[in-house]
């Protein structure tokens, strides 16, 4: 997946907003909650994608070739992913991982937020 595409699908996705923000990243939010966070690697042109996800999704993820624990989020107890290679993750599993990591921190916004984006009825 290139940047221009996991931008594109994260804008696909309820109520979502992007910002440029530590250092380059692209980072995308629900409501105030970031989900996703694409950027570059030091070293390569491959992007790098980052999300949040479950506690059975993360411990599975966490030990698959092209995943690791997210620097400094997963070090700090949080459940995020890091995709660095589509070797065991490809495009359509990273949009439906991305589209979970929306659901999970759309549903860490309170009530009035998500009714105010509309993502509560």
């Amino acid at each position: 997946m290139t940047l221009d595409e996991y931008n594109g699908f994260c804008a696909s996705l309820p109520a979502s907003h992007h910002v440029v923000q530590w250092g380059g990243a692209h980072v995308w939010k629900v409501g105030s909650k970031v989900f996703a966070i694409g950027g570059w690697s030091n070293e390569a042109e491959i992007p790098f994608f980052t999300f949040k996800c479950s506690d059975m999704a993360y411990d599975i993820l966490k030990e698959q070739p092209g995943c690791r624990p997210a620097p400094y989020l997963a070090s700090r107890g949080m459940k995020w992913i890091q995709r660095v290679t589509g070797e065991s993750m490809d495009d359509e599993a990273l949009k439906d991982y991305l589209t979970d990591s929306h659901r999970l921190a759309a549903r860490n916004l309170t009530r009035r937020e998500r009714r105010e984006l509309g993502l509560e009825e």
